[in-house]
């Protein structure tokens, strides 16, 4: 809309058609504090709140603008996602969670990629699809990760709306004195399901766990996939892995023709219950060795039950990156550097992308600001440490306070006490003065540290500070910390 567009602080509402009427579709953050809610007749929208932005409302854009956050789920985060219309993901991380530091961490990231393109969301990970659906808008939380066998009693205390009923349902419930699902469910089934149908059977048994709801995921148009369908139901773990390895095979094959690698690997299991398991695999580089892709995918195998069988097993490449040809290397050339990437992505696949990190120098005197992480095959950041003063082999989380007996100003603690253990200094080197970084905060303007590098008489060496000269109360609480350990 560009100059013509309202100001952000504005009232907007989407107007369409409910049979013959125009209505509110949907409202923005400032005309709901205004007092303006989907269902408004357009007519008194405008005149409760005079100059409210009104624009149609486009369902076609919107489900198209939600199938593109479905796809993109499933590149970033799980192997089977779908749009939930009109408002909502499902997306399954069976399998996927741990690549993302955990189910919580997993929640987390989407949240705050979503918030940076300012789309408020909120989200649920439960047993079922009908639990997560109600959680993520009942639940009265941002993120919410309900234990494994804990969704039915999460869903109890909410309202009965939260089933995914009619309107028309919600409200016969209601008025029969129904308002929350634990009293639902508490209820005698036949009544209920003779006046309102069997769809408040289907949904509340969804909800509870007791009845499946498949997903019909999200595919790339233009992505790589390669199936295998059989005649009976494979179970065996032997044949899934073998099976698991023509698949690849074929995959690679593709991927050359096409000058690519893959980055991130599904592998979907059907089930002849209807129901789809998934394994995703990352890598640290584009890769197309199929022994390679074949081991890291077999890993994971485990973690798959096929109960009375799979019938169908498909692989897709779930993001892809070009990879030309590799050139040999001769036997007369000196030695290639090792490739760690391999080990890297096994250990990745196991305990997640997270968890894996190197330590890169940042240009700072403060030392819990002068290390960052990053990636472990990430090229070197042309930084160093300082070499003038040594740094502890171990730097702790946090400075932990030690009680000390020692001379001010200048002098190291002649005895401290750290962990409940007190200890004799034998031997020390310093002050080393650190100075606060004044153009981050006010607060560091006049603050110092003084550091030393101390030895007990058992041998152990120690870097401690005090924080502050040892004088002015300005520059600091005057009390003593340690700060790392010398190996």
């Amino acid at each position: 809309m560009g100059a013509a567009a309202p100001p952000v602080d504005a009232p907007l509402v989407l107007i369409g058609r409910a049979g013959r009427r125009r209505v509110v579709l949907a409202v923005d953050a400032a005309a709901a504090r205004a007092g303006l809610r989907p269902g408004l007749p357009a007519a008194m929208a405008q005149a409760l709140v005079p100059g409210v932005a009104v624009h149609p409302a486009d369902p076609a854009a919107d489900a198209e603008a939600l199938d593109r956050l479905a796809l993109w789920a499933l590149q970033r985060y799980a192997p089977l996602a779908a749009a939930d219309p009109p408002d909502g993901l499902i997306i399954d991380m069976s399998g996927a969670a741990h690549l993302r530091g955990g189910e919580g961490a997993a929640l987390a990231d989407m949240i705050g990629r979503l918030a940076a393109c300012r789309i408020a969301a909120r989200a649920a990970l439960a047993d079922s699809r009908g639990a997560a659906h109600a959680l993520a808008r009942y639940g009265g939380r941002p993120a919410l990760v309900v234990a494994p066998g804990q969704s039915a009693a999460a869903l109890l205390a909410l309202p009965v709306a939260a089933l995914r009923l009619p309107e028309e349902m919600v409200e016969g419930l209601r008025g029969l004195g129904f308002a929350h699902i634990g009293e639902l469910a508490a209820s005698p089934r036949a009544p209920l399901v003779l006046r309102f149908g069997p769809d408040l059977g289907r949904r509340l048994d969804q909800a509870l766990g007791r009845r499946d709801e498949p997903i019909d995921p999200v595919r790339p148009p233009d992505g790589i996939e390669v199936r295998r369908a059989f005649a009976e139901p494979i179970t065996a773990a032997e044949a899934l892995a073998r099976q698991t390895g023509i698949l690849v095979a074929d995959l690679c094959a593709r991927l050359a023709a096409a000058g690519l690698g893959a980055r991130r690997l599904d592998l979907l299991f059907h089930r002849v219950d209807n129901r789809i398991q998934s394994i995703r695999i990352g890598t640290v580089r584009p890769v197309r060795d199929a022994r390679r892709l074949t081991r890291l995918l077999c890993d994971r195998l485990e973690t798959i039950d096929p109960d009375f069988g799979i019938e169908i097993m498909s692989l897709s490449v779930a993001l892809a990156e070009p990879l030309g040809p590799r050139q040999m290397v001769s036997a007369l050339a000196a030695e290639p550097e090792a490739d760690l990437s391999g080990l890297i992505d096994r250990l990745a696949n196991r305990i997640g992308a997270a968890r894996l990190y190197r330590l890169a120098p940042v240009a700072s005197d403060v030392p819990e600001r002068s290390l960052r992480r990053i990636a472990p095959l990430a090229p070197p950041t042309g930084e160093t440490w300082p070499g003038h003063w040594p740094r502890p082999s171990r730097l702790l989380a946090r400075p932990e306070p030690i009680a000390t007996v020692a001379l001010l100003p200048d002098h190291p603690p002649a005895r401290f006490t750290w962990r409940g253990v007190s200890r004799r200094v034998a031997r020390a080197d310093g002050p080393e003065r650190i100075f606060g970084e004044w153009w981050r905060r006010d607060a560091e303007l006049c603050a110092v540290r003084d550091y030393f590098r101390i030895e007990d008489e058992a041998g152990e060496r120690f870097w401690i500070y005090r924080a502050g000269d040892g004088e002015d109360a300005a520059t600091g609480s005057q009390r003593w910390f340690l700060h790392g350990i010398f190996g």
